[in-house]
């Protein structure tokens, strides 16, 4: 198994120093996943959902409050030395690197801290800046690199070891589109290197075209989890049609939102008979482009989780 979690509960306290002793917060309460080995495996929640706590447990940068979380057999607490060894880790952001250093001379920190000898951190680190596109400013100061650029070196540095097990955690931030459709490519040849994927993201797009299997997470408990289809399936609370036209329709009943995008409407509605009265009556006033569709993993999580705006 390449991650089983059991009842796993990380609490703190809010507060300054080492004894802080402000209100109890429950960032983990009872989680319990399994995630076989091989799979991608995406995490879905809001800002403040325990994502990350539960990526820093695995990685055994946080203890657990209670519970067991095991990582490619091996407790990630008494057994963190042998997790340590099998796992690569990407945070987003821009920690994590030395920006007085370049990026090839990051690697072969990295690949020396995971014990490889010289000549395998020089040959790790020149593969790695060539398969993430990096090789032409392999000597360049980090400092000097954009965004993106230390995105994709973030990647590098969590494959340095040859981990089993990667836990990406919103690794696409700061990339441009060819950059973030590059690491989907990427990730689906790490798949068929069977290695096992733990990615947290709120792009709905690359969950939905990357993992085999999703699971939604809101205020440290699990609320589902399937793969995407199989989740998208699970929202009965709407029903959604697309169509290309300006009529309006919002004076129907059982029309909840209308999205206008490029070059057509998506309509959604509070059920099966309310999206066949939008359909008929968009027929009946002369437009022939129209279709009922399944909902997306967004919407999925917006009926599910719930649109909170900028609450966490």
């Amino acid at each position: 198994m390449g991650v089983r979690v059991i009842d796993l509960t990380r609490s703190f306290r809010k507060g300054k120093g080492w004894r802080p002793k402000g209100p109890e917060v429950t960032a983990l309460d009872g989680l319990t996943l399994e995630i076989p080995d091989g799979e991608v495996h995406g995490l879905l929640g809001p800002n403040g959902a325990g994502k990350t706590t539960l990526c820093k447990i695995l990685s055994t940068i946080l203890l657990p409050s209670s519970g067991t979380a095991e990582v490619l057999g091996y407790d990630v607490v008494a057994d963190a030395h042998e997790v340590r060894r099998r796992i690569g880790i990407v945070f987003g952001g821009e920690h994590g690197l030395y920006w007085k250093l370049s990026a090839r001379q990051n690697l072969r920190y990295w690949a020396a801290l995971y014990k490889l000898t010289d000549a395998e951190g020089d040959h790790r680190a020149s593969e790695l800046l060539a398969r993430l596109g990096l090789t032409a400013k392999a000597d360049d100061l980090v400092e000097t690199f954009s965004r993106g650029m230390k995105q994709r070196l973030h990647l590098a540095r969590g494959l340095i070891g040859d981990p089993k097990l990667i836990l990406f955690d919103e690794p696409t931030i700061g990339m441009d589109p060819v950059a973030a459709h590059d690491f989907r490519r990427l990730i689906g040849e790490l798949r068929e290197e069977g290695r096992t994927i733990l990615i947290t993201t709120h792009d709905m797009d690359e969950a939905e075209e990357v993992c085999d299997r999703v699971t939604l997470i809101d205020k440290g408990r699990v609320i589902a989890t399937e793969s995407p289809r199989g989740l998208a399936q699970m929202s009965s609370l709407h029903r959604w049609v697309e169509a290309e036209t300006t009529a309006d329709v919002t004076h129907l009943p059982g029309v909840v939102a209308v999205e206008s995008r490029a070059g057509f409407v998506r309509i959604k509605t509070d059920g099966d008979a309310s999206a066949r009265r939008v359909i008929d009556f968009l027929l009946d006033n002369g437009v022939r482009s129209v279709r009922a569709v399944p909902p997306t993993l967004e919407d999925v999580y917006l009926d599910l989780i719930g649109a909170r705006g900028m609450e966490v």
